[in-house]
């Protein structure tokens, strides 16, 4: 008789976390874990498409603390896609469309993130089901469950880092 497979149960994350976006450098940014949300987001500012030797990049601005507008870091990437995206208003907007690894938790793995303005909004990362799908669950009434310690990545004295 075959034995029942047994699922390894995911890893818990709380309603808001901070993660890591390694290939971008962004070493911390507070996401909001948005079960309702599709696609993930991260706030950007003078966003601008191009063209170099054949590839489609996009050259964009990050606050990534909140109330901190003294760091600013300027980043690169290459663009995965550019598609209409309904905000929780119901607004529709073109985004482009960029494809990273996140570190959260001690994994990392590759997710899409639409880049939108979100200087306005309290977090500014939205991470969606599609990023979280198979990797965890949530429990909408905790916060941090995997830890504080990215928290510490700005210092005060560091005013902008930019992309050479």
């Amino acid at each position: 008789m075959k034995k029942p497979k047994t699922k390894t149960p995911a890893l818990m994350l709380g309603w808001r976390e901070w993660l890591c976006l390694p290939e971008l450098d962004i070493p911390a940014i507070k996401a909001k874990i948005d079960t309702g949300a599709p696609t993930s987001a991260l706030h950007a500012f003078h966003v601008e498409a191009y063209k170099e030797h054949g590839r489609h990049l996009v050259r964009f601005g990050i606050h990534p603390l909140q109330k901190r507008k003294d760091i600013e870091l300027f980043r690169i990437a290459e663009v995965a896609d550019y598609r209409r995206v309904s905000d929780s208003g119901g607004h529709r907007e073109m985004r482009y469309v960029i494809k990273t690894p996140v570190l959260l938790a001690g994994s990392t793995w590759d997710i899409e993130i639409t880049l939108t303005d979100r200087e306005s909004m309290q977090f500014r990362m939205l991470l969606g089901r599609t990023a979280m799908a198979g990797h965890f669950t949530i429990d909408p009434q905790a916060s941090y469950l995997t830890g504080l310690s990215l928290k510490k990545a700005y210092k005060k004295e560091q005013r902008s880092r930019n992309t050479p």
